[in-house]
């Protein structure tokens, strides 16, 4: 069983709809009691990166995706939901993460070159580079939306994209998995993705 997590910023249904589609059990919550019953988490994300840390700590679920981090639970964070898995991010000042993977959320704003459009919105081809999550799927297309992207995550990275630089397009550590894309916008790829996750 799937357990999304609602703290008040995500694509949460039509992630759930896409949850459904390949036939997970799935459910959306905000309570921490509900979502121990779950056996995989996904914690979603859409918008600014100190908006999201301080709803996730204000509701008492930045504490919680810590305790299931630690006890193995398997997580995936999508998109802004990545993000917040780092120690840092540098979108409108500098502002703690969770801090259960190394690694700083920068600015594509003076890293890619001119011509290119920020936000970084539309498909890009996976360079996979390690992990289960993705295995096999190098090259194959996934959908983006973002404007920022994660630095020097070191042993956790499991996929670049291209555009115009090396963008991290995800990331895995053990029990913790991160998409910087979005799988339930990205086709059958993406259902596979998330059919994978159910799996683990």
């Amino acid at each position: 069983m799937i357990g999304i997590i609602d703290y008040g910023v995500g694509n949460l249904f039509s992630l759930q709809a896409s949850c459904k589609a390949i036939g997970q059990e799935v459910f959306v919550s905000g309570d921490a009691k509900e979502l121990q019953k779950a056996h995989r988490l996904i914690l979603p994300g859409v918008g600014a990166f100190p908006d999201a840390a301080k709803k996730l700590n204000d509701t008492g679920m930045a504490g919680f995706v810590r305790e299931q981090a630690a006890k193995g639970t398997p997580l995936l964070g999508i998109c802004l939901g990545m993000q917040l898995l780092f120690e840092e991010s540098l979108e409108y000042g500098r502002h703690p993460g969770l801090g259960l993977l190394k690694g700083q959320v920068v600015p594509m704003e003076g890293r890619l070159p001119k011509e290119l459009k920020i936000p970084h919105m539309g498909w890009n081809a996976l360079e996979i580079t390690g992990g289960r999550l993705l295995a096999g799927l190098d090259g194959q297309y996934v959908y983006f939306v973002h404007s920022f992207f994660t630095e020097n995550c070191g042993d956790c990275l499991s996929a670049r994209t291209d555009y115009g630089i090396p963008i991290t397009a995800a990331v895995e550590k053990g029990n913790l998995f991160g998409c910087q894309f979005h799988p339930e916008k990205s086709g059958t790829v993406g259902l596979s993705i998330l059919r994978r996750f159910g799996a683990i």
